[in-house]
C-alpha cells in the first residue's frame, strides 16, 4: 500500500524555517538543471501554460517567456509572493493539486521535482487533471530528482507511474536519465 501524499501543512512549515528551503535561487545545480529543462522543451511557443509546485518562481522566470499565458500554482501561500515579483509576466495561485486545478486548457504543463511528494492515488488524479486540460498537441513535462528524497517514493517511481496512468496514445519518453535527476515528457494524441 503506498503512502498518502505529503500534506500542505509540511511545505509551509519547510517556508517558515527558511523562504527558499531548497536553495532553489542560488544553487549551481538548480541552474544546470532549471537549463536543461528549458532545453527539453519542443522549440515553439506556447499558447498557455501551467508550472505545478512553482515555489519561489525560479523556473518560472524561465518557462513564462515561452508562454503567451502563464500559471504557477502551490501548496504552500508563502512562496508565492516571491514567485510574483520574480516572474511579474506570470500568475500565481495557492492551489493544493491534484484536488485544487485551474480551469481551462493549457498546451505545456510542467511537473518540476514535486510529483516524488504524492501518493499513487494522487498520481493517478493529477495524470487525470493533466488529460483533461491538455490541449490537443500539448506537453507534459516532468523532472524528477533521482536521489533520496523527503516525498513518499523515488523519483523514478514518481515519473513511472505518473507516465503509466497517462492515456496509452499518448507518446512518453525519456529525455534525460542522468544521476541526479530525470527528465521526460508526453504529448496530448
Amino acid at each position: 500500500m503506498s503512502r498518502p501524499s505529503v500534506p500542505a501543512a509540511y511545505f509551509d512549515q519547510l517556508y517558515r524555517e527558511r523562504p527558499d528551503p531548497w536553495d532553489l535561487a542560488g544553487s549551481d545545480y538548480e541552474a544546470r538543471k532549471y537549463a536543461a529543462t528549458v532545453d527539453a522543451l519542443p522549440p515553439r511557443h506556447f499558447a498557455r501554460g501551467l508550472e505545478v509546485g512553482c515555489s519561489i518562481g525560479t523556473l518560472s522566470v524561465l518557462l513564462a517567456p515561452r508562454c503567451g499565458e502563464f500559471m504557477g500554482i502551490d501548496h504552500a501561500e508563502a512562496p508565492l509572493a516571491e514567485a510574483r515579483r520574480r516572474c511579474p509576466r506570470g500568475v500565481f495561485h495557492h492551489m493544493a493539486a491534484p484536488g485544487e486545478w485551474p480551469q481551462g486548457r493549457f498546451d505545456l504543463i510542467m511537473l518540476s521535482e514535486m510529483l516524488y511528494y504524492l501518493g499513487f492515488a494522487d498520481l493517478d488524479v493529477l495524470a487525470r487533471r493533466c488529460e483533461d486540460s491538455l490541449a490537443p498537441g500539448g506537453v507534459v513535462l516532468l523532472v524528477n530528482w533521482r536521489g533520496e528524497n523527503d516525498g513518499t517514493m523515488s523519483g523514478d517511481a514518481a515519473a513511472m507511474g505518473f507516465l503509466a496512468a497517462l492515456p496509452a496514445q499518448w507518446p512518453a519518453r525519456n529525455l534525460a536519465l542522468g544521476p541526479r535527476y530525470r527528465i521526460d515528457v508526453a504529448e496530448a494524441g
